[in-house]
């Protein structure tokens, strides 16, 4: 059994090595963009519409990843498809620390979001058909717990490199991903799906040790494989549109409970209850981030996707509700206001207010990245690895990659103007109410996959 559980988890670690470079790609902005806006090339110092672009066309390239990761997954297998784009990672690095222009760091940025939509969609599936019962849930979330971790790296690492020395140490993650995946087996599923019933029984003697029961774990996964290619028209059918609708919706919620704009606010948040330095701010919510993501991971496969659900969720909606709060009181007369950019400033607050109740705003901002982190970051990935048949898995997963990261970049973008039409406290209590819908769509669609096999998942979804 140690043997067994070595190299499965040796299997898991070169994979999630992919969100590591998925992390250090998403986290690269925060430290360079202060950097890039005070440098003295004209052609590559970037003013402010420039800035948000470099930080959000990154999901952009992610959106294109996850529909290019659709068809890569079923065509080409989870292996490959995982070694192929540690090429756009790293020909993204080379041409931004090549760059001349502004143009060149977009060009890098959105080949580095291509990679990361790839590795967010690949990963989990690759994970979640590697691994058995369980650990899956464990393993599962150590994606996100690497994406952030690769986040909070780039934070602490910008500390102290340049951006171009910084883009440099970002592409190695992917580079070591490459090494390591290539003597690392293709999915038993995948391999059955594409009848290499000898490679699909050495790859379980290599993920479960010499001494389990091979043919038996063979004869199951065939008897939910499905050979046909998968038509349209059978997306009329319960167990597959089912389990697509429950996963677009859980990325849907993923981003409209507002964890891009609670980020996009913590600098200034932090200089409020007078950090001054805000790159250790950052560091200090990363370090948040990695901590309860890694409670997550440990605890997954003992609570059940849905508790953490539950827990994250309810969370999320106070630690909002608080930030709202904390906007009314600071900024009581913002609807009066002309200054498009006075949720930013803080200038209209009243006298004193902000520095009196800044704790409010730290606390908050700790309280909704740690409820996040616990379930609402790690679970949706894991579970939309878990729901599909093997047939509509690279397009199902597709259609719900490209709709977190389409959501992310509109959440992203449009916050300006979520601000300025609902004011500051409007728009996080709009997040809060999204957040105890998220809950409400848990306790009702999204089932329980604790400890239970991935073709027991299917068969739950073919049921009337």
């Amino acid at each position: 059994l140690r043997v067994q559980n070595t190299k499965l988890y040796l299997a898991a670690f070169a994979a999630v090595l992919g969100p590591l470079s998925f992390g250090f790609a998403l986290g690269y902005s925060s430290p360079v963009i202060p950097e890039l806006r005070k440098i003295n090339d004209p052609d590559l110092r970037l003013d402010s519409s420039q800035a948000s672009w470099f930080g959000s066309v990154v999901t952009l390239g992610a959106a294109a990843g996850g529909i290019l990761g659709g068809y890569l997954v079923d065509k080409v297998g989870r292996k490959l498809s995982l070694m192929l784009c540690s090429i756009p990672y790293v020909f993204g690095y080379v041409v931004i620390v090549s760059a001349q222009n502004v143009w060149m760091l977009y060009f890098g940025r959105v080949l580095t979001g291509l990679a990361s939509g790839i590795t967010s969609l690949v990963v989990p599936v690759y994970i979640s058909e590697v691994s058995h019962p369980k650990v899956r849930g464990m393993l599962g979330s150590c994606v996100q717990l690497m994406v952030v971790t690769g986040i909070l790296g780039a934070y602490v690492a910008g500390i102290t490199l340049k951006w171009r020395w910084l883009a440099v140490l970002c592409s190695f993650p992917s580079c070591i991903m490459l090494l390591f995946m290539s003597f690392m087996p293709e999915t038993p599923r995948f391999l059955l799906n594409q009848n290499k019933r000898a490679e699909a029984i050495a790859a379980l003697c290599f993920l479960r040790g010499p001494y389990a029961d091979h043919a038996w774990e063979c004869r199951q996964i065939e008897a939910s494989v499905q050979e046909e290619g998968l038509n349209l028209s059978e997306f009329k059918n319960p167990s597959i549109y089912r389990p697509l609708v429950i996963g677009v919706a859980l990325m849907f919620f993923q981003q409209v409970t507002g964890i891009n704009a609670v980020m996009f606010y913590a600098e200034t948040i932090f200089e409020d209850a007078s950090f001054k330095d805000s790159r250790m701010a950052c560091v200090v919510v990363g370090s948040i981030q990695v901590c309860f993501t890694a409670v997550a991971a440990l605890i997954i496969d003992k609570t059940g996707r849905k508790v953490l659900l539950y827990v994250s969720g309810i969370i999320m909606a106070l630690s909002t509700a608080l930030f709202g709060l904390y906007f009314k009181v600071v900024l009581p007369d913002q609807n009066n206001s002309s200054n498009p950019h006075v949720w930013f400033t803080l200038n209209s607050a009243s006298p004193g207010t902000e520095s009196t109740i800044s704790w409010l705003a730290v606390v908050s901002l700790g309280l909704f990245v740690a409820g996040f982190a616990l379930g609402w970051g790690p679970v949706p990935w894991l579970v939309i690895s878990e729901i599909f048949p093997l047939k509509a898995k690279g397009i199902s997963s597709g259609a719900c990659v490209l709709t977190n990261w389409v959501m992310a970049f509109l959440i992203t973008k449009e916050f300006n103007d979520f601000i300025g039409f609902l004011t500051s406290c409007g728009t996080f209590w709009l997040f809060s109410a999204f957040c105890c819908l998220s809950v409400i769509f848990t306790a009702f669609y999204v089932p329980e996959t604790k400890g239970q096999t991935l073709e027991q998942i299917e068969a739950y979804f073919r049921r009337p």
